[in-house]
C-alpha cells in the first residue's frame, strides 16, 4: 500500500492538521505519549474477536491521509510494553498505513477497569457484535461482580437491552457459533430464541435464515405463525379435555352396568365412538343381554 513519505519519520504527522499534542491533557496521567508500533501488544481478553480486514485497509488509507484522530489507550505491562485497552483497530491500520510510532495515553488501570474501558470504548464507536457485546457484558457481571443495572448505565443503554442481549447466549451452540460469526443477526437470533421450546421449529428457522437468507421481518411472521398453530392446538385440547371431563362419569357408569371396561374416542370435531371391550364370546353375549333388559 503506498504511503504518505513523512509517515514514520515524525510524530507529528500522526496528529491531524491544526492538533496541539502538548495541550491535549486530562489530568497528569492523560498526556499523550509518542510509542513505538513495536512495543504495543493487543490485550489477549479484549472484547472484540473478530476484525474485517477490509474495513481495517480503508482506516489504514485515512491515517495516511488525515492522521491518527484519537489516541489510543494503554497500560504498561510487566514484560515492559504496552498493553492496548481501546483502540486495537487503530493500531492494526496504522501497521497496515506502515507507521513506526502512534499517539497513546498510557494509564494505570485494574483488569475489571481495562475491560471496561475496551467494552465501552467499542460499543460507543459499535465496533462490537452482539455476540462479543454479550459475552462481555456476562463477564463484567459474574467475573467483576456488576449488576446488570449498572452495565447498563455504564454503557448508556436501557437494561431491558442489556438482559435481552445476554438472553441470547441461551441459544444452541450450533446457532451461537452462527451468530459469532455473524451468519445470524441479532434481529435474527432473537425470533430464533422465541422458539427455544420448539426445537424442531428453532431448527427449521435457523436452516431459513441461513440457507435461504430470510430477512428478520420475515423470520418475526415465522414466529407468529408457529406459535399461532400451537396456541390452536392447545385450544382444541383444552376443549377436548372439558368435554371428556363432563361425559367421563356416565362412561363410567355404563361399564358399571354393563360389567365392561368402557371407553370413548372421539376427533376434535366432536364425533367420535363409545367402544365397549370383551375378551370372548362368551362375555359379549352377557353385555348383549344386559342391554336388552336395559331396553
Amino acid at each position: 500500500m503506498a504511503t504518505n513519505k513523512g509517515l514514520g519519520k515524525g510524530f507529528d504527522i500522526l496528529m491531524p492538521k491544526g492538533f496541539s499534542v502538548s495541550n491535549v491533557t486530562a489530568g497528569s496521567d492523560d498526556r499523550i505519549h509518542k510509542l513505538s508500533i513495536d512495543t504495543i501488544v493487543p490485550k489477549s481478553d479484549q472484547p472484540r474477536k473478530n476484525f474485517d480486514q477490509l474495513q481495517l485497509e480503508q482506516l489504514a488509507r485515512s491515517i495516511s491521509e488525515q492522521g491518527i484522530l484519537q489516541p489510543i489507550v494503554v497500560v504498561k505491562n510487566k514484560q515492559n510494553m504496552y498493553t492496548i485497552i481501546a483502540g486495537e483497530r487503530r493500531w492494526r491500520a496504522s501497521q497496515i498505513a506502515g507507521l513506526n510510532e502512534m499517539p497513546a495515553i498510557v494509564r494505570e488501570a485494574s483488569e475489571h477497569q481495562q475491560l471496561e474501558l475496551a467494552l465501552l470504548e467499542n460499543v460507543q464507536r459499535a465496533d462490537l457484535s452482539s455476540f462479543e457485546q454479550a459475552l462481555t457484558v456476562v463477564r463484567l457481571h459474574e467475573q467483576f461482580n456488576q449488576s446488570y443495572e449498572e452495565i447498563a448505565q455504564r454503557l448508556g443503554k436501557a437494561y431491558t437491552s442489556i438482559i435481552n442481549l445476554v438472553r441470547l447466549l441461551a441459544l444452541p451452540e450450533y446457532i451461537l457459533k452462527a451468530f459469532e460469526d455473524r451468519l445470524v443477526t441479532e434481529g435474527h437470533a432473537r425470533s430464533i430464541l422465541a422458539l427455544q421450546k420448539n426445537p424442531k421449529e428453532q431448527k427449521k428457522l435457523f436452516d431459513l435464515i441461513v440457507g435461504k437468507g430470510i430477512s428478520v421481518r420475515q423470520a418475526e411472521q415465522f414466529v407468529v405463525s408457529v406459535k399461532k398453530n400451537n396456541e390452536q392446538v392447545i385450544d382444541k385440547t383444552a376443549k377436548s379435555k372439558i368435554s371428556d371431563s363432563k361425559i367421563k362419569k356416565s362412561v363410567q357408569q355404563i361399564g358399571i352396568v354393563l360389567g365392561a371396561k368402557t371407553l370413548i374416542q372421539h376427533s376434535k370435531r366432536g364425533s367420535g365412538k363409545l367402544v365397549i371391550n370383551y375378551k370372548n364370546e362368551e362375555e359379549l353375549n352377557a353385555i348383549l343381554n344386559k342391554m336388552k333388559n336395559l331396553s
